[in-house]
């Protein structure tokens, strides 16, 4: 960030492309759009933007402002709110003065313009910001294929428009992203619409590989890799017989919408679990919200360039979901999950754009907090795999119902009263005979057993086989 003798100079100059000053503190829309306009960076200069709150857009003296916590977070949220796309690059820092603070919030110019908010290209020309018109667009259009690095960006040199299913773009994608009012405006052609969201290449006459993975007709002819493999297996293990398996393939629109209603009618495991002699709980062995979660990650950030599909294996007591492509850029392991990077960020905004992604860099904090809350407890990440990213997650339903059913036999009448009397070592007879039961096997097994199974009675001295307390049971101490 700048130094304070720097946004004195800042305030004292007039407003240019790359300040903007303003005393309000509670205008998201303006803020908003004076990061987008930074980010696109229209007039070239390689440098960050700054927008400073608490100051004069005219003179830029100051405003009194006392700068809070809240304030801060606030602005700091703009960044991964997901209205702006592709997300910006910022900072935010106070600076105190005798007249008031200011909030510098620095931008930096995005690799991938033109950046949007709320679906409109906002730009600075000297002090001005407003909307990009056609030829600006152009411009932001071309800056982001000369500096397209990503392989979702590149064009597929061996695809043509006829590989695209141009209706789902026009009628679903385009709808979902620009107002009608906007979508009566452009006069551009379908190939320059698809250019202005990174799906297709005017240079080179052909569709990206995001357009063709995200509207393609057949795209796993160009990426071989570019399904799904759902498993269950028996058992703990891969060595399983498999009980049932699903291969979701398509263009991702296709894919995503397939897994979505998967994992909210096919997958999630509902089962009644006692909670009291009268009452039952449905117990859910997933928090299905948290299994879309990791998948849709896996989609958005797997390496496309890959021949394995993602792997979503599901066994007795947990799932795994394995994708090509290990963590990426500045994502490394001891930052996970905390620092994020995009290795498909076109696809990343498209997702956003679809609903599939509420909002950035809270995913992987979402899904442990979840997990948690539905008795999974938390999921565990495999980050030292070279080529893959894999997560695994355990199944809550055992937990949760040995949980209930604890509950459940400490609680009623009958197994209290084992308990109780069971203060010191007593054999089969005795308890039986004690709840005026026959001992016939059945009460064994109805009543005797389950505490045994739930760690509420212990055999004593199991391994002293000639000790006379070998065949009792007695209350486990602190249950």
């Amino acid at each position: 960030m700048i130094s304070k003798e720097e946004v004195l100079a800042l305030l004292s100059s007039l407003e240019s492309s790359r300040v903007e000053r303003t005393i309000s503190t509670t205008n998201t829309d303006k803020f908003g759009e004076a990061i987008c306009a930074f980010c696109n960076d229209l007039p070239g200069t390689g440098k960050p933007g700054y927008l400073m709150i608490g100051a004069n857009d005219k003179d830029g003296s100051f405003c009194g402002l006392k700068v809070t916590d809240t304030l801060i977070k606030n602005i700091a949220a703009i960044r991964t709110d997901g209205n702006i796309i592709p997300q910006p690059a910022m900072s935010v820092e106070k600076y105190s003065f005798l007249e008031g603070d200011v909030l510098v919030i620095e931008v930096q110019p995005s690799p991938f313009p033109p950046v949007r908010y709320k679906g409109r290209i906002w730009v600075r020309i000297g002090p001005r910001r407003g909307f990009a018109n056609e030829a600006e667009e152009r411009i932001l259009i071309e800056k982001r294929i000369a500096q397209s690095s990503t392989f979702d960006a590149l064009p597929c040199l061996h695809a043509t428009l006829e590989d695209i299913n141009l209706s789902i773009f026009k009628n679903f994608y385009l709808p979902t992203m620009f107002s009608e009012e906007l979508l009566k405006e452009d006069t551009r052609t379908i190939e320059q619409q698809m250019q202005a969201l990174g799906f297709y290449d005017c240079r080179h006459k052909c569709p990206t590989n995001a357009g063709l993975l995200i509207f393609g007709k057949t795209p796993i002819r160009f990426f071989r890799g570019n399904y799904i493999q759902y498993v269950r297996f028996q058992g703990e293990d891969r060595s399983g017989e498999i009980i049932k398996e699903v291969k979701f393939e398509g263009n991702l629109i296709e894919i995503l919408r397939k897994m979505d209603d998967f994992i909210e009618y096919s997958f999630s495991s509902k089962r009644p679990v006692p909670v009291s002699a009268l009452r039952e709980e449905i117990v859910t062995n997933y928090p299905s919200s948290a299994i879309r979660e990791l998948l849709m990650n896996a989609v958005m950030h797997r390496d496309y360039e890959a021949n394995t599909p993602i792997h979503f294996y599901e066994y007795d007591k947990q799932i795994e979901i394995q994708n090509p492509g290990s963590l990426f850029g500045r994502a490394r392991p001891e930052n996970f999950p905390e620092v994020n990077d995009y290795r498909n960020p076109i696809i990343a905004e498209a997702m956003k754009t679809l609903g599939y992604v509420n909002r950035f860099s809270r995913g992987i904090i979402r899904v442990q907090k979840e997990l948690k809350e539905n008795g999974n407890g938390a999921p565990v990440f495999k980050l030292d795999l070279a080529t893959a990213f894999e997560v695994r997650a355990k199944s809550n339903v055992d937990i949760l119902k040995n949980k209930k059913v604890l509950a459940f036999l400490q609680n009623k009448p009958r197994y209290k009263k084992i308990l109780s009397f069971c203060d010191k070592p007593r054999s089969r007879t005795e308890i039986l005979k004690y709840l005026g039961l026959s001992v016939q096997t059945y009460n064994y097994s109805h009543y005797i057993k389950p505490l045994l199974e739930q760690n509420l009675l212990t055999v004593t001295l199991p391994e002293k086989k000639q000790h006379p307390n070998r065949n009792t049971f007695r209350r486990k101490t602190g249950k």
